[in-house]
């Protein structure tokens, strides 16, 4: 029987900027965690390391749909290039100030300025769509991609941390700035496979988030963030619970292991619902495998329960990116992939910091009521928003005949 992702990586260039890709979105998984460790030891203060590594994560939210609409306008490597070398000299700027106790409102403003580093997850989505476009080989490699995150943002913070205390504190997002100076340039030169810019995409033009279905998915996958932030959280609160710190870290690696399991089951399938049906069906899977939390009593019942909520999330994640790529257009395909990614992580911080402060008031089952309420969220938005997906689907499907009949008849 074929197997579908060696086929994916017949194309021409596909292995290049997979490897390449991987290595220069590792450091945007090391970073957050690598702040805030380098700074606790150096400062003296989780208050300040948080606060900072807070400032670095919004900043990549606010900056990096910006960068990517410039992306599509001018090209992958006339944009990433040099955001990748500014966020780097504010990286190596921050790490100086810290080790040479400068004042603190400098570790702020370079953790702002750091976070203009591209968003290659989205960057190397645009490429696997360029080469398969139309294909249902591009199904497969948005499969292929959620099982990648999985992976970076498995290594990226326990190699940060790692670094950090096991060598000086500094190490981690010395590394992570490394990896950037390293990974982005290898990937910029692969240019073969990388999409064509478009002058449609201009900074005049329509933003790819101002659309309605691009604005529900965008929440629904902010929502499905607060879900995986509070997990992170609540693992590590409900394993202190019963005295058993170390296996925190079991839970969360059960529920990225189902999570991406089930990205590279769901890449072999071709399943024959429309999308929009598709994405409510595993948001009623995501929301419903929610509410064994408040059941759970140990550490096994835990990590089964993640287990089958990681299940869901990477068909999710990969329907949503497929929804994007049928409603953004093809010249601001970037921007839209970054905005869907983008809310994703804002989900991830703020389920961490609202589950935070649920377990601090309520224990660990506080934290529970954060996952079952973000999974409520979500089941209503896509209830509600299916319509809404229909018709766009529709009437670009109805664009799409008119165009070609109207070509047939130019050339007829």
């Amino acid at each position: 029987m074929a197997n579908p992702y060696r086929d994916l990586f017949s194309a021409p260039g596909a292995v290049a900027f997979t490897l390449t890709g991987f290595l220069a979105r590792l450091p945007a998984a090391m970073l957050g965690i690598g702040l805030i460790t380098m700074l606790a030891e150096l400062r003296g203060s989780y208050g300040l390391a948080g606060a900072v590594s807070a400032t670095f994560t919004v900043s990549t939210a606010v900056l990096g749909p910006q960068i990517s609409r410039l992306v599509d306008r001018v090209g992958q490597r006339r944009v990433i290039l040099p955001a990748a070398l500014v966020s780097a000299a504010a990286l190596a700027a921050l790490l100086l100030s810290a080790r040479a106790d400068a004042p603190d409102w400098t570790l702020f403003v370079l953790a702002a300025v750091a976070g203009c580093l591209p968003n290659m997850s989205a960057m190397v989505r645009a490429r696997w769509t360029e080469v398969y476009r139309n294909s249902p080989r591009l199904h497969t490699a948005y499969s292929f991609e959620s099982v990648v995150d999985e992976l970076t943002f498995v290594i990226g913070p326990a190699l940060a941390v790692s670094l950090s205390t096991m060598a000086f504190s500094e190490s981690g997002p010395l590394v992570a700035t490394a990896l950037l100076l390293v990974g982005v340039p290898l990937f910029a030169l692969q240019r073969s496979t990388e999409p064509p810019a478009s002058a449609d995409a201009g900074t005049g033009g329509r933003s790819a988030i101002r659309s309605g279905p691009m604005v529900l998915l965008v929440l629904t996958l902010l929502a499905g963030g607060i879900i995986v932030g509070t997990v992170d959280v609540v693992s590590v609160a409900f394993a202190e619970h019963l005295g058993s710190t170390a296996s925190a870290g079991v839970v969360v690696s059960v529920y990225a292991v189902g999570s991406g399991l089930s990205g590279l089951v769901f890449g072999t399938l071709r399943i024959g619902l429309p999308l929009p049906r598709q994405l409510v069906l595993f948001v009623i899977g995501t929301a419903v495998t929610t509410l064994p939390l408040l059941l759970v009593t140990g550490i096994v019942g835990m990590s089964v329960t993640v287990f089958l909520a990681g299940v869901f999330f990477a068909p999710t994640m990969i329907t949503v990116m497929g929804l994007v790529e049928k409603i953004v257009p093809a010249e601001r395909l970037t921007e839209g992939m970054t905005w869907a990614i983008t809310g994703l992580s804002a989900g991830v911080a703020l389920g961490a910091a609202v589950s935070g402060r649920a377990v601090d008031a309520f224990g660990p089952r506080g934290g529970f009521v954060v996952a079952i309420a973000a999974g409520g969220v979500a089941l209503l938005l896509v209830l509600f928003g299916q319509p809404l997906l229909t018709r766009r689907l529709r009437a670009i499907a109805r664009d799409q005949e008119e165009t070609v009949d109207a070509q047939r008849t130019s050339v007829a």
